[in-house]
């Protein structure tokens, strides 16, 4: 009976020394599958805050874990079932599949790109666009099934060659360890001008650092927004790049590769940031160029005849823009007879 019980406890360790090492490889193939996913993420935690820019201090964090639910929701319900059957019965499908999220991104990057160039220098833009929050929440998941798909399909793609199970759990760790870091972080960039103004309630160094924080906030926010657009175009052209090359079509990703290494080469010890540089500076031009058809594209066509219908309508704001050049905590900071934090 003791070597009985001996040879259970020594199976039971060799059970447990297997899990832990398929848990070690789950974890090591999301850490790279999320990696590649980088430039989407960034992109999406650019977008996120303004979708709460024109709420009460209080509703921030409700509104946030809402979208957060629905994002969790895109991923488990819609993307990961969807992406898990086209792996494993029409593999061929994912590579058309991503550069068509790819021509979405550069799209996305190019119209960004061209409001900025359209709108600049405009006065009278008009006021914030106020939401009820159930209309606020479905944009935004929307929004969010376009990006969380991007990202879970490139994610995919790095485990393509992975047994079932192995996919689903790796694709299980990064929904939720992308959403987490996502929303955690729009969490802390929408509240961190509201905890500046509390500071800057204070006295002394530490109301000096709080309203520097809230000045700093709008210049926070147009960072991300930039690069977030240029996270778009770097990511998007870079997946129609290798996808091209993957259908057989090499002479855009031959002729990128060749100035790469070309660069690589020339630059002795930063050969390695060099040639990323070009390669990422390359698939960015190409992503810009994409998106610009796109955008032709859709002003000759789905553009025009909203415009058509909006005139006939009766005159309204249809850019959507928000010119928010102060963050709330700021406009509150500049305004003495309201100096009390929200929230």
């Amino acid at each position: 009976m003791a070597g009985g019980l001996v040879a259970l406890l020594d199976d039971v360790a060799v059970l447990a020394r297997a899990a832990a090492a398929s848990i070690d490889d789950i974890g090591a193939a999301a850490a790279k599958a999320g990696a590649k996913a980088a430039g989407v993420v960034v992109d999406d935690a650019a977008v996120t805050p303004q979708y709460v820019r024109s709420l009460a201090a209080e509703r921030e964090l409700p509104i946030i874990k809402r979208i957060a639910v629905g994002s969790l929701r895109n991923k488990f319900f819609i993307i990961l079932p969807a992406v898990l059957l086209l792996s494993q019965f029409v593999p061929w499908l994912l590579t058309p599949i991503l550069m068509l999220g790819g021509a979405y991104l550069c799209y996305e990057g190019a119209e960004k790109v061209w409001a900025k160039i359209a709108h600049h220098g405009a006065s009278g833009a008009g006021e914030e666009k106020v939401q009820d929050e159930t209309t606020l929440v479905s944009g935004a998941v929307r929004t969010d099934l376009i990006l969380s798909a991007e990202i879970m399909v490139i994610s995919l793609n790095e485990v393509i060659d992975e047994a079932f199970w192995s996919r689903l759990a790796v694709l299980a760790v990064v929904a939720v360890v992308i959403t987490v870091l996502v929303y955690g972080v729009v969490a802390l960039i929408v509240k961190m001008d509201d905890a500046g103004l509390r500071l800057s309630q204070r006295s002394g160094a530490v109301a000096t650092f709080g309203r520097g924080l809230v000045r700093a906030m709008p210049v926070v926010l147009t960072v991300l927004t930039v690069v977030g657009t240029a996270a778009m175009l770097w990511v998007g052209g870079h997946i129609l790049l290798l996808g091209t090359n993957e259908l057989n079509l090499h002479f855009l990703y031959e002729a990128v590769h060749h100035v790469e290494v070309a660069a690589h080469d020339a630059t002795g010890v930063l050969g390695g940031l060099i040639g990323w540089l070009v390669n990422t500076v390359a698939s960015a031009i190409l992503g810009l160029i994409v998106g610009a058809l796109v955008v032709l594209v859709m002003t000759l066509t789905l553009h025009r005849r909203k415009s058509k219908a909006a005139a006939a309508a009766g005159p309204t704001r249809t850019d959507g823009t928000i010119p928010a050049p102060l963050s709330r905590a700021a406009r509150r900071l500049d305004a003495p007879a309201d100096r009390t934090p929200r929230g």
